[in-house]
């Protein structure tokens, strides 16, 4: 590339497209900014309009009934005078005289009511004891919990063996969950400040206070109401539980999610990774918006003839693929750290730094490539649009899910959104730890941009042809001599080290789920695993083959398809180790990780001979398993399927006895 032309490629994309977007593209543009403003100003402020469920339970209470105020302060029922005839009516759901229910509860929207109402009289003893002046009565009881980072397997794992060792009960009998929280509750007093020391020897309790709604209501009453009014919950509180550096969301979060400051040891519920949410939603959102002008735009350098111009140019397809992608790159970046900056200045990421934008760059690089290609694939504006829905779709479920349980396991380091959410809420982020989340992606993204690239010549960029054609040409477009066949294998891997990663995050929440196969006892997620890593692999290995054979760039004999398999499955084994990089995280320490990445890594402990062993039979495998695909896709499509799917049923075979044996 020469920087100069690049630059001037760039400033061209830039000058011409902006004058391209009429006065319609801009209105669209800005009234969904309002509403994108608008709807998050509703969430941020409560959602303190009206409710899809105002009204929906009628109650007949009289205002000289405790549960008069519950029902006041509850907007989804609606009060009205008691009538047993209205009950009979099926006009209210639900009738009290004073603290006894008069109807027995029979269709289910009554037993809902009465569900409702049994929940808004403890939120409303928990509002009106937190007005009592001696508060030490009010909630004698005291729980604080603290969630840290989990590392290493889960102690829920049936295979582990120490889920019995690792679960701290304390004084009260609450245990730690597995997502590594921390749970502290005193009867006699917390040390953890004044105002949240409690004694369980005071008198008074639950139901302390005259102005409370009563929790024992007779027969069908409201139930254990009473009962979870009588404690305090804190979560992640600035006493400690939290660094001060760390995002500031748990206002935001605990009107969006429902979340209340106070509680009692029965309201105490699992985390929801509300902050993690955000964080990814803020960076991957801008990126849907950049690619949809990224792609249209090297659209219409096809359909448009716009790229003949450039193709006659002394420019280079580097100068004129990286001067088009620079603006766009340079866009997405620069969103990030617009982002980044607000947060830090607005006191919600005080934390945020120049790592978090780093962090963002892998994702710009993945989704512009890919977005390239499907532009270099589509016949049609029609057909870009299916193409960049399928690529978000993918690419956000990659980077987003497992970004959300940054705080669950490190199942979370394969996506490099999980960087930005440590770096912003103040965590450190190691350089192992970078390295392993963003090298995959960087390096898929400049593997897909090789791809696209062979297709940007005249003779490919003009022509109308079907996506998966234009995949095989694509492919074909590296291949020269039958030694291409180790090198294409060789090439493609990132874009398998990031399928099988992304497999993982995907299975691993079912990898506690037992099955009974072949009398083993492996998990539901790792036989899943082997077989969707099978697949990926093996295509892997032969698509590039089949492309060659199509495209007249191998001879169709038995010795010439074996010699290309056997290349083809030696490039891979050679790539394979680059799952090496996996040891840069704490992915191994997963059962479902150790079986995922069983072909490259060797268990520890093992006898030198077996280590050897273990080592050449993955060559052996692939070599084979790559010459059976090779056979088949000499003799055309049908035969390349059916050589296709008895290489992946010979390799799941060779990977779960392994993984049956060792793991």
């Amino acid at each position: 590339m020469q920087p100069d032309k690049l630059l001037r490629v760039a400033k061209w994309e830039v000058t011409k497209n902006a004058g391209g977007v009429d006065k319609r593209t801009v209105v669209v543009m800005a009234l969904a900014l309002v509403a994108m403003g608008a709807v998050a100003a509703i969430a941020v402020s409560g959602g303190t309009g009206a409710g899809m469920d105002d009204g929906i339970y009628r109650i007949g209470v009289d205002e000289s009934s405790p549960y008069h105020g519950v029902a006041a302060d509850d907007r989804t029922f609606d009060i009205r005078e008691p009538d047993p005839a209205a009950v009979e009516r099926r006009q209210q759901e639900l009738l009290y005289r004073g603290i006894r229910l008069q109807n027995e509860p029979r269709t289910a929207k009554e037993r809902a009511a009465l569900t409702e109402l049994r929940d808004s009289t403890a939120q409303y003893n928990d509002r009106t004891l937190a007005r009592d002046d001696n508060q030490t009565a009010a909630f004698p009881v005291s729980v604080t919990l603290v969630y840290e980072q989990q590392s290493g397997s889960s102690r829920l794992d049936p295979r582990s063996g120490d889920s019995s060792d690792e679960s701290d009960t304390s004084d009260s009998g609450t245990s730690a969950s597995d997502m590594g929280e921390q749970s502290t509750s005193s009867g006699g007093g917390s040390d953890e400040s004044s105002d949240e020391t409690s004694d369980a020897s005071s008198e008074g309790g639950a139901g302390s206070g005259d102005s409370s709604a009563t929790s024992d209501g007779g027969e069908g009453g409201v139930g254990d109401s009473g009962d979870s009014a009588g404690g305090e919950e804190r979560i992640g509180s600035s006493d400690g539980a939290t660094s001060s550096s760390g995002a500031n969301l748990g206002a935001v979060g605990a009107r969006l999610t429902g979340d209340v400051q106070g509680g009692t040891p029965s309201d105490i519920s699992p985390p929801f990774p509300f902050e993690s949410l955000v964080l990814a939603f803020l960076y991957i959102v801008p990126m849907n918006f950049v690619i949809q002008a990224y792609g249209s735009s090297m659209l219409s350098e096809r359909l448009n003839r716009r790229g003949e111009l450039l193709l006659v140019t002394p420019a280079s397809r580097g100068d004129i693929i990286g001067g088009k992608t620079l603006p766009y790159f340079l866009g997405a970046v620069g969103v990030a750290a617009l982002i980044t900056a607000a947060l830090r200045v607005g006191n919600i990421a005080p934390a945020g730094s120049l790592v978090a934008v780093l962090a963002v760059v892998p994702l710009v690089v993945l989704f512009l490539s890919a977005t390239f290609c499907g532009a270099m694939f589509a016949r049609s504006f029609k057909e870009l649009t299916f193409v960049t829905v399928t690529i978000t779709v993918t690419l956000t479920s990659y980077a987003f899910v497992p970004a959300i349980f940054t705080d669950v396991t490190p199942i979370a380091l394969i996506s490099p959104l999980t960087l930005v959410v440590l770096d912003l809420t103040g965590q450190s982020v190691g350089l192992s730890s970078f390295v392993f989340s963003a090298t995959p992606p960087l390096l898929t993204g400049l593997v897909l941009f090789g791809l696209g690239a062979g297709l940007y010549r005249e003779e490919d960029m003009f022509t109308q042809r079907p996506i998966p054609l234009k995949v095989l040409d694509a492919l074909a477009g590296g291949i020269r001599t039958r030694r291409s066949a180790l090198k294409m294998s060789v090439v493609l891997l990132p874009l398998v080290i990031v399928a099988e990663l992304a497999a993982v995050a995907f299975l691993f929440v079912l990898d506690s789920v037992s099955l009974n196969v072949f009398g083993t006892n492996q998990s539901l997620g790792i036989v899943l695993v082997l077989v969707v890593i099978v697949v990926i692999e093996e295509l892997a290995k032969s698509l590039h083959v089949y492309a060659g054979y199509e495209h007249a760039r191998y001879e169709r004999t038995l010795r010439s398809a074996l010699g290309v398999g056997a290349l083809s499955g030696l490039g891979f084994f050679i790539g394979e180790k680059g799952l090496l990089i996996a040891r840069l995280s704490d992915l191994e320490s997963l059962p479902i990780g150790e079986a995922a990445l069983q072909g490259a890594t060797l268990p520890a402990g093992l006898p030198l001979w077996v280590a050897g062993l273990l080592f050449l039979l993955p060559l052996a495998l692939h070599t084979v398993t790559a010459a059976i695909s090779s056979v088949g896709a000499s003799r055309g499509r049908r035969a390349y399927l059916g050589g296709l799917g008895l290489a992946i049923v010979v390799h799941f075979a060779y990977n779960f006895a392994v993984v049956s044996t060792l793991v």
